[in-house]
């Protein structure tokens, strides 16, 4: 349950992600913002448990894995802007 639980955490902050951090550079299909939010909770939520933030089986939080989703973006978007 805990990684389908990370999945929907993820969902819902890459949307926010995206509406916290919009430019020409983000990925603007709402596919892509899910997956890389999705990417952003799950890399929180491991970063967070290697920390010692949160136990095995604790997902990093909505303000977490919305932090991790804007880095995702951010990074996105630099390699975004270097590729084009």
């Amino acid at each position: 349950m805990g990684i389908i639980w990370t999945i929907v955490i993820g969902f819902l902050a890459g949307v926010v992600a995206k509406f916290i951090s919009p430019g020409s550079n983000e990925p603007s299909g709402f596919i892509l913002t899910t997956i890389l939010g999705i990417i952003g909770a799950v890399v929180a939520t491991y970063l967070g448990q290697a920390l010692g933030w949160y136990t095995p089986g604790q997902g990093a939080g909505f303000i977490g894995a919305v932090v991790g989703a804007i880095v995702v973006l951010t990074i996105w978007s630099m390699l975004s802007r270097r590729s084009a």
